[in-house]
């Protein structure tokens, strides 16, 4: 119990270093720049005391549930020596943390909300659920692919390095044949896609994954896997508005 408080209380003390930037630069544009006072200046102070206890919480419980959980299953998944049910894992893995992530779903119904106000679908509720709703399935089943293929990666030790180009490549191409209108979208897509849920258990597959195969260097190999996961929904969002 004691050395969990401890480490409570140094994560608090590194979120509050993380934030103090943050602080400082609204505090100096508010303050000598728009030379105002702060607005429910009680407000924004227990808000931002909310932040740093959540943001706490969180990174702790990264240190103690996920990255160990995630690193604990793929040292599993190998040792079972059963490839298909690794390649089943990773996909429904970054499908999961995908569907369940906050930011997505955030953008997706954001999304739905502009699209229905530019007429670009139906101004009701069940059209505005439908396209939130399908833009979340095309971003996970993307995730869920990526990765697939980086773990294929890991295990053939294929360079990081082609396969992004190759496929920044083909994003490249996508962008000048789909919808103006899905282009945007599929690009954000692309980043919250990384957020919050999904990081900390993809980066934990690929670096225990790394670790658990004799001759990868987990951090040669173990890494990238966020960067495809980063990069296929870019692909699929835009695939998904110049078939739909």
């Amino acid at each position: 119990m004691k050395t969990l408080l401890l480490q409570f209380l140094r994560s608090i003390r590194q979120s509050f270093q993380d934030l103090l930037p943050i602080i400082l630069v609204i505090g100096f544009f508010e303050l000598i720049v728009l030379q105002q006072g702060v607005p429910n200046f009680s407000q924004i102070l227990i808000g931002g005391f909310m932040v740093l206890l959540g943001l706490s919480f969180f990174v702790l419980g990264l240190q103690m549930a996920l990255f160990p959980l995630g690193e604990d299953m793929a040292y599993s998944f190998v040792r079972k020596g059963n490839l298909w049910l690794l390649l089943l894992f990773a996909f429904t893995l970054g499908f999961g943390t995908t569907v369940a992530e906050p930011a997505l779903i955030a953008i997706a119904e954001e999304a739905a909300t502009i699209a229905a106000d530019g007429g670009v679908i139906e101004n009701a509720d069940d059209a505005r659920e439908n396209y939130a709703t399908g833009l979340r399935l095309v971003v996970a089943l993307a995730v869920g692919f990526a990765l697939l293929v980086g773990v294929i990666r890991i295990l053939k030790g294929w360079p990081v390095q082609y396969l992004i180009i190759g496929g920044y490549i083909g994003v490249v191409i996508m962008t000048g044949f789909a919808p103006d209108e899905i282009i945007g979208i599929a690009y954000d897509s692309g980043g919250v896609t990384t957020s919050t849920v999904t990081v900390p258990l993809v980066a934990a597959l690929g670096i225990g994954l790394a670790n658990s195969i004799q001759g990868r260097d987990p951090l040669i190999d173990g890494f990238g896997l966020i960067a495809f996961a980063s990069l296929t929904p870019m692909i699929f969002v835009m695939a998904y508005g110049m078939l739909f």
